[in-house]
């Protein structure tokens, strides 16, 4: 039976490979940290490091969040704005 081996190497494979989840102990975590924008700016280093994940709620008007719509110091990164690539026939 070679078989088994290479579906359990195969599984193996998959597992190891697929995307992880949320970083954020919850999806809760990341709704809190929302939260405590709305209601004036992130209240810790935790609150903050999740709002520059996975962004601030649309019209929050926390200093903090509108910092990071207009590209503030700590923005992931600028725009590519290098040659497009065409297709190779």
């Amino acid at each position: 039976m070679k078989i088994a081996p290479s579906l359990a190497l195969a599984a193996a494979t998959v597992l190891l490979a697929a995307p992880t989840a949320v970083s954020a102990d919850s999806y809760w975590e990341v709704e809190a940290a929302r939260a405590n924008a709305r209601a004036g700016g992130p209240t810790n280093a935790r609150d903050a490091e999740l709002l520059e994940r996975y962004g601030c709620l649309s019209g929050t008007r926390s200093g903090f969040c509108e910092r990071l719509d207009h590209g503030g110091p700590r923005a992931y990164r600028a725009p590519y704005r290098g040659k497009k690539h065409r297709a190779r026939r």
